[in-house]
This record gives structure tokens, sequence and C-alpha cells, in this order.
């Protein structure tokens, strides 16, 4: 079977004191080992990276060009906003989004599985090294691969979209497309699931079974945080009493996401904003519930960051946890 962690040793690699070959990267002892073992998948997350990168540079480059001769930063959007692509954004921020899911499938489900499969983690627990560092190496190789990579996507990714981010006909920044393609998010997103997927290879023990249980789970972690994502900020409301024409609706920052919006009466009693869409008039409406203004609820852009910390900080702790047990269960099992 083929993916991205699979790469056949022979049974004398595994010794403690083989010496470490000229080529490839100077690693000693099971650091150089597991990296053999998995050098062809590391190698080609590393490849596929460095080209998406280019790609985003090159777009970066392309956008800051078109925005630039339109007259950007300066100009109002409607002279620079039609020369952006928006398909290459959302074409771009799309493929990214499957990036956390493609790891936890092919590089974290095999990682251990096929280890216990195909009897290598036998021929690990024979040898003078111990469990507890063998798994170490292993999580702590690919990890890193997974945090160069993914980091690298977030960065680029992020900087291409800077100029146009207060556009929410681009991408709006609430939107999985922004937030999960940009900042800690990718990284944490990717470091859990992979790990997620390394642990349910080390209990089913069969790779191609770990892969399909893992893409089900990538899945829903996608699903549970697309619901939840909103909830890691900090509504903010406004009110006004100046009438409840459109006239007198509150203005918002730019680029703020409006939650929810209420009409409220004198008494302080609020009323859906669709109460006075059956009455005659607004003022016929205002005149009979005691409607004086707007209260409305709203994320603004400012809290992007700080959502992006705190949804990553509790990814992070999250992919902590699994790895702790994955130490445990290698301590007490591994073949």
């Amino acid at each position: 079977m083929s993916n991205l962690t699979e790469s056949p040793i022979s049974s004398s690699d595994w010794i403690p004191g083989t010496p470490v070959a000229t080529r490839g990267p100077r690693l000693r002892r099971m650091n150089w080992l597991v990296w053999r073992q998995h050098r062809v998948g590391f190698w080609t997350l590393l490849a596929v990276t460095a080209f998406c990168v280019a790609g985003l540079v090159h777009q970066r480059s392309d956008l800051i060009h078109q925005l630039t001769t339109h007259g950007w930063p300066s100009a109002p959007s409607d002279q620079w906003l039609p020369t952006v692509h928006l398909q290459r954004f959302q074409l771009a921020s799309y493929g990214l989004g499957f990036v956390p899911i493609v790891l936890g499938v092919f590089l974290g489900a095999p990682l251990l599985a096929g280890d216990l499969e195909n009897g290598t983690a036998k021929l690990v627990s024979s040898q003078s090294v111990s469990p507890t560092r063998w798994l170490g190496t292993k999580l702590g190789l690919s990890a890193l691969v997974v945090v160069v990579c993914t980091t690298a996507l977030s960065v680029t990714f992020g900087r291409w979209w800077e100029p146009v981010k207060l556009e929410p006909t681009v991408l709006g920044w609430s939107d999985g497309p922004a937030f999960d393609n940009t900042g800690p998010v990718p990284v944490a997103l990717a470091l859990f699931t992979v790990v997620s997927g390394v642990a349910i290879g080390m209990f089913l023990r069969r790779a191609l079974i770990s892969m399909a249980v893992t893409f089900a789970f990538a899945v829903a972690v996608q699903v549970i945080w697309h619901f939840q994502r909103l909830n890691l900020g900090h509504v903010v409301t406004i009110t006004t009493h100046k009438g409840i024409g459109p006239e007198a609706f509150p203005q918002l920052p730019e680029a703020a996401l409006e939650m929810d919006r209420t009409l409220i009466s004198g008494s302080g009693q609020t009323y859906g904003w669709g109460t006075c869409a059956h009455e005659a008039s607004t003022k016929t409406c205002a005149q009979k519930f005691d409607l004086e203004g707007w209260s409305v609820d709203y994320l603004p852009i400012s809290q992007m960051s700080s959502m992006q910390w705190f949804g990553a900080s509790i990814l992070f702790a999250m992919t902590a946890a699994v790895t702790v047990v994955i130490f445990l269960r290698g301590r007490k099992r591994i073949v």
C-alpha cells in the first residue's frame, strides 16, 4: 500500500549504532531512522508546500499590481474592486481548507498503524530504543513538518488576502475560507487532525481502516468548528434612540459582522426586526409599539486575531491531551 508515510526500510536500519549516511538530512540515530522511513512523504509535503507558496506569492504580486494601477489604497473600493479575481481567492481558500483532512488521513492515520500492521513496531520493541522515544521521535518529526508546511501556507495566503480583507465580497473575515486559512488556525487544525489520526491508527492497528475512520473524524471536526467559530468572539451591542427609519439605523464599524438586530421601545422591550413588516407605515408601527430605536449585535473585524488565537489554543490543548493518550497507550502496549 502506498501513502504519505510508508517507505520500506531494512532491519539493519533499526540498529541504534547504524552509521549516518552521507546523503540526506544530517540527523542522528532515531531522528535519522524515522526521517528515512518517512522521507518520501515528508519531502512530498515540503515540495507541494513550496509550490503552493510560490503560487500564492505570485498571486499577491499580481493583485498588488492590479490594485495600484487603479488607485489603491487611496481610491474608493468601487474603482479597484472589479479588478480583484474573486474566483482565485475562492479556489485557493477551498483547496487550503482540505489540507488538515489530507494530512490527517495520509500522514496521521498510517503513521503508527502501518508499523503495527507490517510488524515494524515489533522490530523496534526488540531494540534498545524505548517505545516512548520511538513515539516521541515519530510524532515530533511529523508535527514539525506539519507546522512548517501549514505556517508557510497560512502566512502567504494571509499576505495575499490582507489588501482586500475589509471587502466582504472577496472573502468574509468570519467565514471559513478566510478565518480558517490565516493566523494560527490552520496550524492548530492540522496538528489536531494529524495527532488524532495517529491515535486512531494506534487503536485500530490497520492502516486502511484507520485512514477511513480518520477521514470521517476530520470531516466531523470541520463541521463542528464551522458551527462554533463565531462563539469565539465577544459580541458588541450598539443601541440608538433616534427612531426606526432607515436613516436612524446605527453605523457599524467597517467590515463588522452583524449578528442580530432588534427594535427597542421606550420601556426597554425588544421586538424582532420584522415587527413592522405588515404595518401600514413605519410611523404607525412606531406609535403602536412605542418604538424609538435599534439594538444591533455585531462582531468587529478587530476581534479576528483574538478569536483565532482563542480557538487555536483550544485545539492545541486538545492536541496535547490526545498526545498524552498516545504515550500512555504506547508505554503499556505498543505491539
